[in-house]
């Protein structure tokens, strides 16, 4: 194991900076940047299979029992597998790890960040079961709501969330802060082809007779259920649903391929036209969660 001192804003110092801030270096160089106690827990864990490529932090900072634990698991890791060899671990100055942290509260930066290996996921790869949810998030515009959507994916057992089309970036140090962890727990597939999905959806619907595609907008006039349990309960197929851009809705192409759209009620007397996307996104999982456990009640 390689231990590396950063004294300055070296060579080593400016590639995290880039990992944090340039989305077209992370995805060259294959890593993404990350930190905060839930994310670290997250990557760290076992069955959430992700590779850590390196770790920093500053000898002149007193740890935590957690971030010496965290220290300690991955040069045991390094120590137990030859493959691991060339993972190294960045001991830097406090002023420079306060520097490069992303968190908002700068009196209390991080102790740790790491670098994560990215994940290569082929939505042909993906299989369902006649239990599945699937969420397909068409071209996100906003960091924040992305890394919401993710988190509320992870809370109502979305089995796959498919991201398409061009978006804000899944391994942006902000949609990762709002993930809180779910990132590295909730299966994520990026898929910019619609072609691709278009086929994957073909194959689906060959799988699994009387599967329906959920688009959402609120454009259509009357309130649509996104499925009831009876239904779900009777055809045992999957649910897929696809959400659009926050401020042009779904594509024409998910429109087209849609079965059917659907559109959360509101209030009669409310003057909003619409619902911010990872409220309607965390709605929307809601119910389908709520249906599912009907079910197998």
């Amino acid at each position: 194991m390689e231990k590396i001192y950063i004294k300055n804003e070296n060579n080593n110092y400016q590639y995290f900076e880039t990992l944090k801030k340039n989305r077209t270096k992370r995805y060259a160089n294959g890593e993404f940047f990350a930190e905060g106690v839930r994310n670290i827990n997250e990557a760290f864990a076992s069955e959430n299979n992700w590779e850590i490529n390196s770790l920093i932090f500053s000898d002149e900072i007193k740890l935590s029992d957690w971030a010496e634990s965290i220290i300690s698991k991955y040069t045991s890791n390094i120590s137990n597998n030859k493959n691991n060899k060339n993972k190294k671990i960045y001991i830097i100055k406090k002023e420079l790890l306060h520097k490069l942290s992303d968190k908002e509260d700068k009196e209390s930066p991080s102790e740790i960040i790491i670098t994560v290996k990215i994940k290569q996921e082929n939505i042909q790869d993906l299989k369902l079961n006649k239990s599945s949810s699937v969420l397909i998030f068409d071209r996100p515009s906003n960091k924040g709501n992305l890394g919401t959507i993710i988190r509320s994916c992870d809370s109502f057992g979305i089995d796959a969330l498919i991201i398409t089309g061009h978006g804000v970036d899944l391994y942006d140090c902000e949609t990762i802060r709002a993930s809180m962890g779910s990132l590295f727990k909730q299966k994520i597939i990026i898929e910019p082809s619609f072609k691709e999905i278009a086929q994957w959806i073909e194959n689906q619907k060959s799988i699994f007779p009387g599967l329906q595609i959920s688009g959402t907008s609120a454009k259509i006039s009357k309130p649509s259920k996104i499925l009831d349990h009876e239904t779900f309960l009777n055809n045992n197929i999957p649910v897929i649903v696809v959400i659009g851009n926050e401020t042009m809705g779904m594509s024409n192409n998910f429109y087209e391929i849609c079965d059917n759209l659907i559109r959360i009620p509101m209030s009669d007397s409310s003057s909003a036209s619409s619902l911010n996307v990872s409220c309607a996104a965390s709605i929307l999982l809601y119910e389908i969660y709520k249906q599912k456990n009907r079910v197998k009640g």
